[in-house]
């Protein structure tokens, strides 16, 4: 079978990749990698996990009902290292909704008219009307750190952003939207171990992109790129959720939690929504950058 871009992220494993890195994969065997300093040392139970999230399924239809009925409107930014598990999140959380009220945003390189627009001009038009939910799997933060680290953007265009950022997701907040930014953070040998899985599988070949490759060599140029930008875009107005997501089962649960916790919705069970797993889950403090051994 024909590996993507030649088989680059074996190439990576084999001849790049820190020691370290090539330990925790070779010694996990094929199974998912928790990064020495995750909070658990095994994944969730699978049989548990199931039940957690059938329940929480439940209380995203109510949660979905209830936008609809009032007309309310409901954002959620998905960002993260590429294989952090954003998109495994989003499909969890729209599996049972209409996808006609639950869309998924997941805009492709600008156009040469959009590259002339205003910075967030093109997200405007997809943001939720009344009655929607808009799931944004990357968002305006691609200038923060892709752009950053690839340099597709000027640091004059960077710090505009930054710049109007508060402002910007501000006016969002106070027109009634509920803005909810998810930030998912994995481990360097897991986020390598999940590439691999795809390059493996014809199945998931198709996720892997020539960004993801070259993204392997600028494990630090991220780090720094997602620091600040964390620094720098917490706001009162639109704060960050941090989730480690080196267990994608943990990681979900605590994304569907972070959605409804603030959303007052008919029929909601509080006590089984609660809070997202505090070991797991924070706001940028809980950012650390698993790119050496504990």
């Amino acid at each position: 079978m024909t590996k993507p871009f030649d088989g680059a992220i074996t190439a990576f494993l084999n001849d790049a990749a820190p020691n370290w890195v090539r330990d925790q994969i070779e010694g996990a065997k094929k199974n998912r990698v928790l990064d020495p300093s995750y909070p658990y040392d095994k994944r969730m139970d699978k049989d548990a996990y199931e039940a957690d999230l059938e329940a929480l399924q439940i209380e995203l239809v109510k949660m979905l009902a209830w936008v609809k009925d009032t007309g309310a409107r409901v954002a959620v930014v998905f960002e993260g290292r590429d294989a952090a598990g954003k998109g495994g999140a989003i499909k969890r959380i729209r599996e049972n909704l209409s996808p006609r009220a639950a869309g998924v945003v997941a805009l492709s390189k600008p156009t040469d008219r959009e590259a002339g627009q205003w910075y967030f001009q093109r997200y405007i038009q997809h943001l939720p009307s009344a009655g929607e939910i808009r799931l944004f799997d990357r968002s305006w933060y691609n200038r923060g750190v892709v752009e950053k680290v690839f340099g597709f953007c000027t640091d004059a265009e960077r710090e505009a952003f930054f710049a109007q950022l508060p402002g910007f997701e501000s006016t969002i907040a106070t027109d009634g939207i509920h803005l909810t930014k998810i930030w998912l953070n994995v481990g360097r040998a897991e986020q390598l171990r999940r590439f691999l899985d795809r390059e493996d599988d014809p199945l998931k070949q198709w996720k892997l992109s020539w960004i993801d490759v070259e993204g392997l060599k600028k494990w630090d140029a991220y780090s720094d790129a997602i620091s600040e930008t964390l620094e720098r875009s917490h706001t009162v107005a639109a704060p960050w959720t941090v989730v480690r997501s080196d267990d994608k089962r943990r990681a979900r649960l605590a994304v569907i939690r972070a959605v409804l916790q603030d959303l007052d919705y008919a029929g909601k069970d509080k006590k089984l929504v609660g809070a997202p797993d505090p070991a797991i889950t924070g706001g940028p403090d809980m950012w650390v950058d698993p790119g050496a051994p504990a």
